[in-house]
């Protein structure tokens, strides 16, 4: 990665948000005529079709990478200022609003009949379904990601890379997991992924590791990327995205250095890449797809790392993790727009623009269709066809 581009991307991670990928590189860097300007968005012909189903109102996330949370009944969103609600599924009616009285940087998680988010002060609130409180703990700092839960434990991760395992009936601390860190770290929403019994956690340093929700202990601990280059700036290869993980492998991609996937039981490494990413990835059946460090969206196939396609029309654009569904690959850019590649080849199949505000997680699976919650709290139910 050149280092400018290094120098815009830790200062876009270190702001959280707090502005946009178009304002940052045309204040650095000058015009959008400069070579460093996101690319202009090319015409298509459409072969395929967004379809708002509906449309709801959360709030502004603000600094926060805030993303809704799923169950079988109900949506549940909330906004930067701590504005927790229900929704329905089908209408996006909400059903109940509560006022956390908290500023969210975490948030929303799930699991275990519990709905969770986390505070720049490091507390992680765990509501009912029902919209009642049920406890309130304290992090050591900040909570920048959603809060998990499963096997009868809420897992969190703060912002100073420590993981804890809470008693998801009460909030008490089971284990806590605990390693040093580099001095220079990139601010980051990664938090951790969880499959089967398992919690896999990419780190500062570009180590990933897997450890039991049940109880903390660490199955196994990898390098997915070495640091590389001649100042501390230069060799900062965090990971700061979620790992993304299947029964039979695990993949983690730094945002300066390599993607790499390894078996999921043991950890012995099964292939590398030189591709850097701090959005991350989607690990779906055969294929690996990714929203590199300039924007582009790129398809692997998930047993060899080989590229299948590359879509580099959208540099700078800020292009949030990709999302596949049907016969597409859905992302969401900085103005944001919704774009739907073509699953086959990645060319462009479809566009929307939703509320013009950035769009800055990845979409979410919903009923045949998909959830997109942009950062002025729009929600949106979407189709493609």
């Amino acid at each position: 990665m050149k280092l400018v581009h290094l120098l815009l991307l830790i200062a876009s991670l270190a702001l959280g948000g707090c502005s946009s990928a178009k304002s940052t590189v045309k204040d650095w860097f000058g015009s959008k005529d400069d070579a460093t300007a996101p690319a202009r968005l090319a015409e298509f012909g459409e072969t395929a079709k967004f379809e708002v189903r509906w449309h709801a109102d959360l709030g502004a996330s603000g600094a926060s990478l805030l993303q809704p949370a799923l169950t079988k009944d109900a949506i549940y969103g909330v906004s930067g200022k701590g504005t927790l609600t229900r929704l329905d599924r089908a209408t996006g009616k909400p059903v109940w609003r509560v006022e956390s009285g908290i500023a969210v940087s975490g948030g929303v998680g799930g699991g275990e009949g519990l709905v969770l988010i986390g505070s720049d002060k490091g507390e992680v609130l765990a509501y009912g379904e029902d919209g009642k409180l049920r406890w309130k703990s304290r992090m050591s700092s900040e909570v920048l990601s959603a809060p998990q839960a499963a096997e009868g434990v809420v897992i969190v991760r703060s912002g100073d890379g420590r993981i804890s395992g809470l008693n998801a009936a009460d909030g008490k601390r089971m284990w806590l997991y605990e390693r040093s860190t580099p001095a220079l770290v990139v601010r980051s929403h990664a938090g951790v992924t969880l499959q089967r019994d398992v919690a896999f956690a990419g780190f500062a340093g570009g180590k990933l590791a897997a450890m039991k929700i049940r109880d903390g202990a660490v199955l196994w601990e990898v390098s997915v990327s070495q640091p590389r280059g001649a100042t501390e700036l230069e060799r900062i290869s965090d990971i700061t995205s979620n790992p993304v993980a299947d029964d039979e492998q695990v993949c983690a991609i730094a945002f300066q250095g390599r993607v790499a996937c390894f078996d999921a039981a043991q950890g012995s490494p099964l292939w590398n890449r030189d591709i850097g990413s701090d959005k991350g990835m989607m690990l779906l059946r055969k294929y690996l797809y990714i929203s590199d460090a300039n924007g582009s969206v790129i398809a692997l196939d998930k047993t060899s790392g080989s590229t299948v396609w590359k879509n580099d029309k959208l540099s700078l654009r800020d292009t949030a993790t990709p999302y596949a569904l049907g016969d597409f690959v859905v992302a969401g850019d900085y103005e944001g727009y919704l774009h739907g590649l073509n699953r086959e080849d990645g060319s462009f199949a479809a566009r929307i623009k939703l509320d013009g505000s950035a769009i800055q997680a990845a979409p979410i699976g919903l009923d045949d269709g998909l959830l997109v919650q942009t950062r002025d709290g729009g929600l949106y139910s979407l189709s493609i066809r």
